[in-house]
């Protein structure tokens, strides 16, 4: 063995030790979840805790006429007993949104959804609190309900808000309509209409991505616990962004962000569910600090699903311009989005419609305009970033089956058509014609990698003799082959782009080595089951070449965590991801100065190897990170502060653009409508890959709740609005037995912004599963004539297809 291999040799077992990033790094979180020795909100025990429970109206919309509470305090247990007019002298009956809106802590005179909050009953234990609100006796009287948007804003229609009827310009400009939020609208309208007007074909079609929800298997919770000598409000909840909640109950209660303390513990999932603020959060805050102790606020599953944030309810009119031979050139949408009874959607303050004008997808179009109208229904608010990144999944899903409705009309095959309009490479940085910057893409050579990986010709030739034999009567089942080639927007931070109240969406680390060389790193992010404490530590070990073993990460205290705006739309890696490194570096620096002057060297005749820094042609002088940490509390050069620590709070100069090829294969029983997922196939690119390991489970994650949005799952509403979908029992939540398989797939195209190259994951097979499953359902029915079929796919929806096109005995 010569010199050099021994060096190369122990420079491989060097890397390999610090777990760095491209490491299958096992999940250090999963030791004591494993073990059932999580921390959660309902964990906390507090002396003198009370419990406190909700009387929610069973009405979608009422007056209501009055409310008895006597009954309800004079059973023994029960402590107290709010409603808004205790809240009202206040001010705390109405809370601020998210989207510039106000939200009704408690209703007052209206209910306007189904299960909206009427009392908060305080009582000594749960069972007590829930008896008792059954004795709150309210008087309704019932009136008039909205459940289909486009009803909304009809003549003749109920006026809904009537606190805000006569305010005829809201957060994002003027109203139409009592019952109308905004309209938001970007691009060229003038030279898209020319364009279709002039357009060889075209294809239009109503997309709608319905009404569904997180349904995190933790639902959400809060204990508040305020200290009246001290002044000071300790709050521990199910939040994504503790951080942002601070300063959301510093608003609504006038304490002083600095006597209020948010800790969000360990947190059984999120997906968007727990970015906003919720009236339990309030009455449990009111409650502690009117009698003086705490008081805990658990909802129980049907609460989630009938009162917490929905996801999309997004109806899209979508029309697609191009040439004979399939070269796109304009893009046409109008949304009528449903927010519910309250405009509570969890967006960047500039962007009512979050980032639906990622629309354009993955596709050179030229032309586009965009319309976005909200409107206010008698259902619950919210409006969330469902494992998506501001309702980038709603764009996807439009732009992907427009494609495909395009392909048909022109008798194209789908990919080849994709192919054709895909941005080219050498575009990039490429501006889109809704007014994004795509940081980086090599979208063909994913293509052709899924295409090829897949056997897509062959899968095609079988279609086609599946699709003869169906038509002689030999089979009774149909195969579909779905495509989706998604670009998504994630890393939400750009000041020039992004706030939530008026707080830039920057993120924060700070990371402090300790004199023996272990290292303790805070941010301003809050996992939900992403594996933060596993992927930080390696960004920082390949950074400062300690093992990722000897770091430790920290996250969901306001107290020790520096300012963040949280976790949700893909953001940590981009943005907290990016403090971590830069912030890891200004520490590196340091460490080379205190190397340069152990060594007796200048800084500049020092390189850095894995875990140290040693004199450029004399690899035997070296000191590790470890030796540099000791000295620099004891032995640091003169005029040195001593230690190593460093914080960053990082804007980035862009969002990042994650992207991916999906292909789904399906077999459908007509008779039945039951759909069996063959194979599907998903190949994701994110840029530099910190966990393979981390990365395929975020994918599987989201795959699953795409392959649930996709095939049944969704809130419901009877004409009565009645929530028709507030359980288990009939909302679809996939087990083991229902998923299929997933087979996952990478390229790697670096972001060119990013201090890592990294662009973010977690959001993305959520995003692109959706309109793949879609699509495989429609290109099955298509050869029948059947047009474009509505999501949910479930098989009762199936077996209606099939009933109108005649195809059952």
């Amino acid at each position: 063995m010569n010199d050099q291999t021994k060096i190369d040799q122990d420079r491989a077992e060097r890397t390999e030790k610090l777990q760095g990033m491209g490491c299958k790094r096992k999940r250090v979180e999963d030791i004591r979840f494993t073990q059932g020795k999580g921390s959660y909100v309902d964990d906390l025990k507090l002396p003198g805790m009370l419990f406190g429970d909700f009387v929610r109206s069973p009405h979608a919309h009422a007056r209501i006429k009055s409310i008895d509470t006597s009954r309800a305090k004079a059973l023994p247990g029960v402590v107290a007993v709010l409603t808004a007019a205790d809240l009202k002298p206040l001010g705390l009956h109405y809370m601020p949104t998210l989207a510039g809106d106000v939200q009704a802590v408690l209703a007052e005179e209206k209910v306007l959804f189904q299960n909206q909050e009427v009392a908060f009953v305080i009582a000594e234990d749960r069972y007590i609190a829930s008896d008792a609100t059954e004795l709150v006796d309210v008087d309704y009287e019932a009136l008039p309900c909205i459940v289909d948007p486009f009803r909304s804003m009809d003549e003749d229609a109920p006026i809904l808000r009537e606190d805000i009827q006569d305010k005829m310009e809201g957060a994002h400009g003027p109203r139409k309509h009592p019952n109308h939020i905004f309209e938001w609208q970007i691009g060229d309208k003038d030279a898209t209409d020319k364009v279709f007007a002039e357009a060889d074909v075209t294809i239009k079609e109503m997309l709608v991505d319905h009404r569904t929800h997180p349904s995190p298997l933790e639902t959400c919770q809060s204990v508040a616990s305020f200290d009246k000598v001290k002044g000071e409000l300790t709050l521990w909840g199910t939040f994504q962004a503790p951080h942002v909640i601070r300063t959301v109950v510093s608003l609504i209660s006038g304490l002083p962000e600095h006597k209020i303390h948010v800790i969000a513990p360990d947190i059984g999932g999120g997906f968007g569910n727990k970015v906003g603020a919720y009236a339990g959060y309030v009455c449990s805050v009111v409650g502690s600090i009117v009698l003086g102790v705490p008081v805990k606020w658990v909802e129980d599953r049907m609460e989630n699903l009938s009162t917490t944030s929905f996801a999309r309810d997004y109806h899209m009119t979508t029309e697609l311009a191009a040439t004979k031979d399939g070269k796109i050139q304009g893009m046409r949408v109008h949304v009528l989005a449903d927010h519910g009874a309250f405009d509570a959607c969890a967006d960047p303050s500039k962007w009512p419609a979050g980032f639906m004008n990622i629309c354009t997808g993955s596709y050179d179009i030229p032309t586009a305009h965009l319309v976005v109208d909200g409107v206010y229904t008698n259902k619950a608010s919210g409006g969330v970033a469902y494992r998506c990144s501001f309702r980038v999944t709603e764009a996807v899903f439009a732009i992907e089956r427009a494609v495909e409705l395009l392909a048909e009309k022109l008798g194209m095959d789908a990919a080849e058509l994709r192919i054709k309009n895909f941005i080219k490479p050498e575009q990039f940085p490429y501006k889109s014609a809704l007014g994004w910057e795509y940081d980086s893409g090599d979208y063909h050579t994913a293509m052709k990698k899924a295409m090829d990986t897949v056997g897509y010709k062959e899968l095609r030739a079988e279609q086609a003799k599946k699709r003869e034999a169906f038509k002689r009567g030999e089979t009774r089942e149909i195969m579909g082959i779905g495509i989706s080639f998604f670009t998504e927007i994630v890393g939400a931070g750009p000041s020039k782009n992004c706030d939530i109240l008026g707080v830039a969406m920057f993120d924060s680390a700070e990371i402090r080595i300790h004199p023996t060389g272990s290292v303790i790193a805070r941010m301003g992010t809050k996992s939900q089951g992403q594996g933060h404490e596993t992927t930080y530590a390696q960004i920082i070990a390949t950074e400062i070449g300690i093992p990722a073993d000897d770091i430790m990460i920290e996250e969901g205290n306001t107290d020790t965590a520096p300012y963040g705006l949280g976790t949700y739309g893909s953001r940590s890696t981009p943005v907290a991801g990016a403090a971590t490194a830069v912030s890891a570096r200004k520490i590196k620096a340091k460490a080379q100065m205190i190397a340069a002057h152990m060594l007796e060297v200048h800084e500049g005749d020092l390189e850095w190897d894995v875990d140290r820094f040693r004199v450029k042609g004399l690899p035997e002088k070296f000191k590790t990170m470890k030796e540099i940490a000791w000295a620099s509390y004891n032995a640091p050069p003169p005029n040195m502060e001593p230690g190593l620590e460093a914080v960053n709070y990082y804007e980035p100069p862009n969002m990042t653009y994650p992207f991916g090829a999906y292909f789904c294969v399906m077999d459908i029983d007509v008779d039945t409508g039951v759909a069996k997922t063959r194979r599907f196939y998903a190949l994701d690119d994110c840029g530099t890959r910190i966990n393979p390991m981390v990365i395929e489970g975020q994918v599987h994650g989201g795959l699953t709740e795409a392959f649930a949005c996709a095939m049944g799952q969704e809130i419901r509403y009877d004409e009565h609005g009645n929530v028709m979908g507030a359980s288990f029992m009939d909302f679809f939540l996939p087990t083991a037995v229902e998923t299929p398989h997933w087979e996952t797939d990478h390229t790697v195209t670096p972001s060119p912004h990013h201090p890592i190259g990294a662009k973010g994951v977690g959001e993305s097979p959520h995003v692109g599963g959706v309109p793949c499953f879609s699509n495989a359902v429609n290109d099955a029915y298509a050869f029948l004539g059947a047009g474009h079929i509505q999501m949910p796919h479930d098989a009762w929806r199936l077996w209606q297809v099939g009933e109108k096109l005649g195809l059952h005995a």
